[in-house]
């Protein structure tokens, strides 16, 4: 799995950072959120993919690799 993440889409909710700590994380200065770890292992799948299903506008976009 890799993850992209539109920036300028980012409206700084932080439900990516609350659901997927491990691999989200937000900005101090204006909660825009931050990738931690764009290739996150298989451990982080599900909870990246529940990330990105709860992102209100969309920002994140997640790239299925085979292994």
């Amino acid at each position: 799995m890799r993850i992209e993440f539109d920036e300028s889409r980012c409206v700084a909710a932080g439900q990516c950072a609350m659901t997927a700590p491990a691999v989200f994380d937000q900005r101090d200065e204006d909660g825009v959120a931050v990738v931690l770890d764009a290739t996150p292992g298989p451990e982080r799948h599900d909870e990246v993919r529940e990330a990105a299903a709860v992102c209100p506008s969309a920002a994140i976009r997640l790239i299925e690799v085979a292994p």
